[in-house]
C-alpha cells in the first residue's frame, strides 16, 4: 500500500525499500557465508530436511572409509601370517629333502645322524617362526579367531582363524619315541626342580602324567610302563623301567607331570610341562622312510592353511573395492545435498548485488521525496 506523498507522518516508500534492502543483504550475507565454507547448507535453519539427510550421509562416509582403512590392517595382517606360514613351508620343504636323502641305503648311521642334527636345527627355526609371527605384539599362530571390522555396520564382520603351525602340530611325531638305551645309559628327559628339598622327613615323591599325544588325542602314561620314577627325589626316566634296559614306545606330545609330596607341614602339588620328542640325532634309514609320508602330510596340511589365508585376503580385496565405490557414491550423494554450487551461487550473488545498490538508490529517493511537501510553503 503507498501512502500519500503530502503526509509525512510515515514514509511508507522508504520503510518499503528499507525492507527489501535488508532482506538483499541478508541473502547476500548467506551466500558469502556458503562461498567461505563451500556449503549450502551451514546450520539446520538453512535446509531442516538437508541437514538431516547430509548428517545421516556424512556419518554413513566416514564409517565406511574407516572400515576401508581397517580392511587394509587387516590384509596387513594377513600378509604377515602368510609370510610365516610361507618360511615354515619352505622348511618343510628342505626337510622333505634331507629325509629322502637320508632314507637312501648309500648313506651310513653317523651320516644320518648328521642330516638328522640339521633336521633338528630346522624345526627348531620352525617353532620359532611360529613364536615371532606377531601382530602388535598378538601371536597369530594361535589358534584363535580373530574378527575384522570390514563395514559400517554391527556385523559387518570376517572371521580369521590362523591355524596352530609348530613341529608337534605339523606331524613332526614320524613315529611313536623308540628309546632303545643300553644297561649304561638313561633316558632322563625331565626332573622336577627342588622337589628332592621340599620333601618332608620319610616321604616320598608320587607321580602321574598325562597330556596330549602330537594326534591331538589325550594320553596318560603308566608308572613302570612308559617311564620310573625315584620316589625320594622326584627324579622322572623315561626309557629305562624298573632297572631294566628296554624299548620304551610312548607317543611323542606334551606333557604335564604331576608331583604329590609333604613337605612337612602340608600336602603339595606341583606340575611341570614336558615336550616329548624323537631324537634326530640317531635317525635311521626305516625312520626316514616313514618320516617322508608324515611330512608329506605336513606339506599338504600348511599348505590348506595358506589357502585359507589366501582366500580370506580375496574376500578382503573384495570388500576393498566394494567399500571404496561405496565412499564415492555416498560421498556424491552427501555432497549434492550439502555442499555448494559456487557456479549458482556467484550468479545468484550477482544477481542480489544489484538489486543491493537498486535498493539503496530507492531508499534515498524515498527518504528524498516527502522534502517537496516544503514547496507548499513557499
Amino acid at each position: 500500500m503507498f501512502g500519500d506523498l503530502t503526509r509525512v507522518g510515515a514514509n511508507f516508500h522508504a520503510m518499503e525499500a528499507w525492507s527489501n534492502l535488508k532482506r538483499v543483504n541478508g541473502d547476500i550475507g548467506q551466500i558469502q557465508s556458503r562461498l567461505s565454507t563451500g556449503k549450502r547448507i551451514n546450520s539446520a535453519e538453512d535446509d531442516t530436511s538437508g541437514y538431516a539427510l547430509s548428517k545421516h550421509l556424512e556419518s554413513r562416509v566416514r564409517g565406511l572409509s574407516q572400515a576401508l582403512d581397517n580392511v587394509g590392517t587387516a590384509k596387513n595382517v594377513l600378509n604377515i601370517g602368510e609370510g610365516g606360514y610361507q618360511a615354515q613351508m619352505s622348511i618343510l620343504q628342505t626337510v622333505k629333502e634331507k629325509l629322502t636323502q637320508a632314507a637312501d641305503g648309500a648313506f651310513s648311521d653317523a651320516q644320518r645322524g648328521a642330516i638328522g642334527d640339521q633336521i633338528e636345527s630346522l624345526l627348531q627355526e620352525f617353532d620359532d617362526i611360529s613364536n615371532d609371527t606377531l601382530f602388535n605384539d598378538n601371536a597369530l599362530f594361535s589358534g584363535s579367531e580373530t574378527t575384522f571390522q570390514v563395514g559400517e555396520d554391527n556385523g559387518d564382520e570376517l572371521d580369521v582363524t590362523f591355524d596352530v603351525s609348530n613341529r608337534n602340530i605339523v606331524g613332526e611325531n614320524r613315529s611313536n619315541l623308540d628309546f632303545d638305551y643300553n644297561g649304561a645309559d638313561v633316558a632322563t628327559i625331565v626332573t622336577s626342580d627342588g622337589v628332592a628339598d621340599d620333601l618332608g622327613a620319610g616321604e616320598t615323591v608320587t607321580v602321574s602324567i598325562a597330556g596330549v599325544d602330537a594326534n591331538g588325542d589325550a594320553t596318560t602314561l603308566t608308572e613302570d610302563t612308559d617311564f620310573e620314577v625315584d620316589a625320594d627325589t622326584g627324579v622322572v626316566s623315561f626309557g629305562q623301567v624298573a632297572g631294566a634296559a628296554v624299548d620304551v614306545d610312548i607317543l611323542a606330545g606334551t606333557y604335564t607331570i604331576t608331583y604329590t609330596y609333604n613337605d612337612g607341614t602340608d600336602n603339595v602339588t606341583a606340575t611341570e610341562d614336558v615336550e616329548l620328542r624323537e631324537e634326530w640325532s640317531g635317525l635311521g634309514q626305516d625312520q626316514a622312510q616313514s618320516a617322508i609320508t608324515t611330512v608329506d602330510g605336513a606339506i599338504k596340511s600348511l599348505a590348506k592353511s595358506i589357502q585359507s589365508v589366501g582366500d580370506s585376503n580375496a574376500r578382503l580385496s573384495s570388500k576393498e573395492e566394494s567399500l571404496s565405490f561405496a565412499v564415492s557414491n555416498t560421498e556424491a550423494t552427501r555432497s549434492r545435498i550439502e555442499d555448494a554450487d559456487f557456479a549458482k551461487e556467484q550468479m545468484n550473488m550477482m544477481k542480489l548485488q544489484i538489486l543491493q545498490q537498486t535498493s539503496i538508490s530507492s531508499f534515498s529517493q524515498a527518504n528524498s521525496a516527502p522534502q517537496m511537501v516544503l514547496s507548499l510553503f513557499r
